[in-house]
């Protein structure tokens, strides 16, 4: 028998997804195995230049990231622009997390329940982002419209864009700071892996849940 599936509103599933995802983002960091990759780059430009917060510089970053979407669009696309205030509450919320996660207690077993708990916090995050059929984080939905534009797997492309991050990292922090900073063991694993694991969430999702949003309702209307 064909299991029912269960309809989720997808306005709150990214609301959720902008709460989970800065929360892991900030987790995994104060686990010291290093930043997510995908938050890599602001980190890298917030130890560099220090008068603005991490959650400034992602928003900054993020905006970068949807005008090279536009340009590789050849057009302007309305709705990357939600993305872009999407992206800003993430950054807003990135700050918000950081008033409390910075005060956990810290030790070995911690550090590796924090780097768990963060990874598949984001890896479920992405997962229901790229579901709520609504824009998403910038940081999300690049490697979502790349894979469309360049019609290459969104695994790959995911594994890709993280990689690019990371190396983006190491060489500002390098050259700018003399040593490498915000890259660990846990990033560099994250960066390989977490496109499966975010592929492997996705499938789990798609087997139990159906998402709406009010557009739904324009659609029907429409037709």
């Amino acid at each position: 028998m064909k299991q029912q599936k269960k309809i989720l509103r997808g306005e709150a599933a990214l609301i959720l997804a902008v709460i989970i995802n800065s929360l892991g983002v900030l987790l995994m960091l104060q686990s010291g195995s290093g930043i997510s990759a995908i938050s890599s780059v602001p980190y890298a430009f917030q130890q560099v230049f220090p008068k603005l917060t991490l959650g400034t510089w992602t928003y900054l970053f993020q905006g970068l990231l949807i005008c090279i979407l536009m340009i590789m669009r050849k057009k302007f696309v309305p709705s990357y622009l939600f993305s872009f205030v999407v992206g800003f509450a993430f950054g807003e919320m990135m700050d918000l997390h950081e008033l409390w996660i910075t005060r956990l207690p810290l030790n070995i077993p911690l550090r590796i329940l924090y780097f768990v708990l963060s990874y598949l916090i984001i890896c479920f995050g992405i997962a229901l982002s790229n579901r709520c059929k609504l824009p998403i984080i910038p940081t999300d939905l690049f490697p979502r419209e790349l894979s469309d534009i360049t019609s290459v797997g969104y695994l790959k492309i995911k594994i890709g864009f993280d990689v690019t991050c990371l190396a983006v990292t190491a060489g500002l922090t390098f050259f700018c700071l003399g040593h490498l900073d915000g890259l660990g063991v846990g990033t560099i694993a994250a960066a390989l892996t977490m496109g499966k694991g975010v592929g492997i969430v996705g499938d789990w999702l798609d087997k139990r849940f159906r998402f709406i949003t009010v557009f739904d309702k324009h659609k029907e209307q429409a037709a």
